[in-house]
């Protein structure tokens, strides 16, 4: 827990335990003599140690002479929307996503409005690690001041690319949790101006999180019963940060995490046939969808800005990741629920069908995800001997090792944002999935 995590997508660690004002105050001055003094747009998810962050990242900026447009609790796919109609030489948002209250962390964005890629990234990383920092004179030093259509510039972009009336004309009833994180508002109002019926819970910005930060079946036991209580509608589930949406069908079923971005491929797919991106622990359902409508389907490494990076090397039309995260080019370069919000109710209007009944036509497989501790210096070791008790996968090592078979498929890598190594897999039965899990966590356990 005293661990503080400085990687190239930012920083992340504990309050008071490794992540510290001076700590945010640097990173922040990094950003800024990367971006050379340029304007930054600035955002915070609503943990309340964001409000200490929020002064020492806005000392750090304006030591090096940034002008900072302040939008406040805002979602991580605002801000990248907030760069580019602000014409930022960047972006920067204080939050840790989906880790625990006690952590916290400082998210970087480029001029496309989207997570700087790794080289730029390491950029910013080694101005911090040495200490390198531009610092502006008395008369030059920066300013911040509030940004105040950043929430209404996004609900107007999401609903520019839905078919509305058709959404409104089905009055489709739909459970908001927001668990106190930064999506509340503007998850309320963007479901408001589609027409929804609407119940609301947790949708104040307080962070007070009511269940477990990261948005999967194991932790929404409680909202789910509220989500089948609620006469007829199926709910949708946001991260602190809301860059992730996961989904209970209107019995109260949690579906995998997995399927947000199936449906929403899905859906767009109907409307404009192109390539598709996912990383290497993402569901095979999307590749099933992709060779169904005739589309090219590819993989990256795991990590926005490496899904970000191969789509707009294929052109693709949209990707994700498997974690709830939506990517579509013509909102924004960030994982964004609200725009896979809006493309669900747009799926679910025109098809008529339920959210349960759309999830069970897909192709079904089971996914286990788990999580180990293993040191990193022993992890090169450990997929060595993974790859060696399976020679019969094909093997990947684009990112950790991913084996595959013709209806399975395992991936052990190295986490980014945690000091833990994660292990998903993915079977036709649950039980063989569970087993593939088991057996490559009990080869890392004995690394």
């Amino acid at each position: 827990m005293n661990q503080l995590i400085v990687s190239v997508s930012g920083v992340r660690g504990v309050i008071g335990q490794g992540l510290t004002p001076d700590v945010a105050a640097r990173f922040a001055a990094a950003l800024g003599t990367y971006a050379n003094g340029g304007p930054i747009v600035l955002g915070r998810d609503s943990r309340p140690s964001g409000r200490m962050l929020r002064h020492a990242a806005l000392a750090g900026l304006e030591s090096a002479g940034c002008r900072v447009t302040d939008i406040g609790i805002a979602p991580t796919p605002t801000v990248g929307l907030a760069v580019r109609s602000c014409g930022a030489a960047g972006g920067l948002q204080i939050t840790a996503s989906h880790n625990p209250a006690p952590w916290n962390g400082l998210k970087l964005f480029g001029p496309d409005g989207a997570v700087l890629p790794a080289a730029e990234g390491e950029k910013v990383r080694k101005l911090y690690e040495s200490g390198v920092i531009r610092g502006a004179a008395w008369d030059a030093l920066g300013s911040a001041t509030p940004g105040t259509t950043a929430a209404d510039d996004h609900c107007r972009a999401v609903l520019a690319h839905v078919e509305v009336e058709r959404i409104r004309g089905r009055a489709i009833a739909v459970f908001l949790d927001a668990n106190g994180g930064a999506g509340g508002p503007l998850g309320q109002g963007l479901l408001q101006a589609l027409g929804c019926r609407l119940t609301s819970h947790a949708c104040e910005p307080d962070g007070h999180f009511r269940h477990e930060a990261e948005p999967v079946p194991a932790h929404l036991g409680e909202v789910a019963r509220l989500v089948r209580d609620s006469a007829g509608a199926f709910g949708c589930v946001l991260d602190p940060d809301a860059d992730r949406l996961a989904l209970i069908d209107e019995t109260g079923r949690c579906l995998s995490e997995e399927l947000t971005l199936a449906l929403c491929v899905q859906f767009r797919l109907s409307r404009e046939r192109g390539p598709v991106v996912v990383n290497m622990s993402t569901s095979r359902v999307i590749a099933d969808i992709a060779k169904q409508l005739g589309v090219s389907f590819h993989r990256s490494a795991v990590g926005e800005a490496n899904v970000v990076a191969k789509m707009r090397e294929v052109g693709a039309v949209i990707g994700g990741e498997g974690n709830g995260g939506v990517i579509d080019p013509r909102v924004g370069w960030v994982r964004d629920p609200f725009l896979g919000m809006g493309l669900l109710l747009n799926l679910i209007a025109e098809t008529g069908k339920t959210l349960g009944q759309l999830a069970d036509a897909l192709p079904q497989y089971h996914i286990i995800k788990e999580k180990y501790t293993v040191p990193r210096d022993k992890l090169t070791a450990a997929l060595a001997a993974l790859a060696a008790r399976w020679p019969d996968a094909a093997a990947d090592r684009t990112d950790g090792l991913r084996l595959d078979w013709a209806d399975r498929w395992v991936h052990v890598r190295g986490s980014n944002t945690e000091p833990i190594v994660r292990v998903i897999a993915e079977a036709p039965r649950a039980v063989d999935a569970a087993a593939l899990c088991r057996d490559a966590g009990t080869l890392l356990e004995r690394a």
